[in-house]
């Protein structure tokens, strides 16, 4: 794959993220039951086999999975970190929780194009990354720890931390995602949120559980949730992102620290045609969406990293990777590249061993700045 295919494969995934959904106007059963966690965020309990996600048509024939053929293993994180605590559902047996899309979700979110543009044209200009990145693939998964937090993005704008895998060349591509964000535009609101997309056959694709496709598996953890941050501090989340040795279907994890992990579900093997055996492509980071404007919002914490306090701003790490023999490895086991496309704006450091607090870390990144109005387009 030639460095040029590459680099369309990672900025076509970038234009989707941004671009929009298939939009499911509301659930297909009536709820077992309901919760309220907050303003526009209500969750219904709706039976595991009569959940939208399996309405996709390539999912017809398709058998639910339960949990992941073999359990991962937890990378350790920072000692003393302030690890994301999840508001539970407390769906009953047989049950998992969708979170109810709102009028303004579905009026706000864009229907997703079938041939969707490169984001280095004018249709979607404006979007800036700080991140790592590998091609020497097949992979079979993308782990890592990293910092959420608050930022104040304007209502056209968006901002991400995450984690990903992908294949493909040029607009032909399968990719999948997650992490945070905050992207008012999608949520109607400036809450940092959960989140995990996928792109598969025919250019399909969407957020969460907005369209059909992504099985929710967890009876208490949606995949789709608000944060609430305590005043002042920011939050760490610990996700992977892996195909399942035996079905080929693509899970997301979330890896405990103290606790038991959690399978929050998966997109199914059926969903695509270039991630069969794995992935060409691994890589982790923050991206930004500018306003059209010109505006480009914040990116990390807002700050540029700090060398002498990698604790201090945006923050990946213990990033590892799975091969193809599922064998796990530090990110930088193989070569790495960086991504970063707007230095003026935006920065990044990497790091292959850093202290904290007496535990020390794996291979990291710090990445984020403050954007403004001369980050280009």
């Amino acid at each position: 794959m030639s460095k040029g295919i590459r680099m369309a494969l990672i900025m076509n995934l970038l234009s989707l993220l941004f671009s929009g959904v298939l939009v499911h106007s509301g659930q297909s059963t009536v709820p077992l039951k309901s919760f309220k966690i907050g303003e526009n965020v209500t969750y219904d309990c709706i039976d595991i086999y009569m959940q939208s996600g399996l309405g996709h048509p390539l999912l017809k024939y398709h058998t639910i999975q339960m949990k992941p053929s073999v359990s991962r293993t937890k990378l350790k994180g920072p000692i003393g970190i302030n690890k994301v605590q999840k508001q539970k559902i407390p769906c009953p047996d047989g049950t998992i929780p969708v979170w109810r899309n709102t009028k303004e979700f579905t009026t706000n979110a864009q229907v997703l194009r079938e041939n969707h543009v490169h984001s280095l044209s004018p249709d979607s200009s404006g979007t800036h990354l700080a991140g790592v990145k590998s091609q020497n693939g097949p992979f079979r998964g993308v782990e890592a720890w990293f910092k959420m937090f608050k930022l104040d993005i304007a209502q056209d704008q968006a901002s991400y931390g995450q984690i990903y895998i992908g294949s493909g060349p040029n607009n032909e591509d399968n990719y999948i995602s997650a992490g945070w964000m905050i992207n008012p535009s999608i949520f109607g609101d400036g809450r940092t949120w959960t989140y995990g997309f996928w792109k598969g056959k025919d250019g399909k694709g969407c957020y969460n559980t907005a369209c059909s496709g992504f099985v929710q598996v967890s009876q208490t953890f949606p995949i789709v949730q608000p944060i609430d941050f305590p005043p002042g501090q920011s939050l760490w989340l610990h996700y992977l992102i892996h195909q399942d040795k035996n079905t080929g279907n693509w899970w997301l994890t979330e890896l405990g620290s103290g606790e038991p992990n959690v399978d929050i579900g998966y997109w199914p093997k059926e969903l695509f045609n270039l991630l069969d055996n794995g992935a060409n492509l691994v890589g982790a980071g923050g991206v930004v969406q500018a306003s059209p404007s010109g505006s480009s919002p914040e990116m990390g914490n807002g700050q540029f990293p700090n060398v002498n306090h990698p604790k201090d701003s945006g923050i990946f790490t213990n990033i590892e990777v799975l091969d193809s023999n599922y064998v796990q490895h530090k990110m930088n086991y193989l070569p790495t590249q960086v991504v970063l496309d707007s230095p003026k704006c935006y920065g990044l450091t990497i790091g292959k061993k850093f202290i904290f607090r007496r535990n020390p870390l794996g291979f990291y990144i710090n990445y984020g700045g403050p954007g403004g109005n001369s980050c280009g387009v």
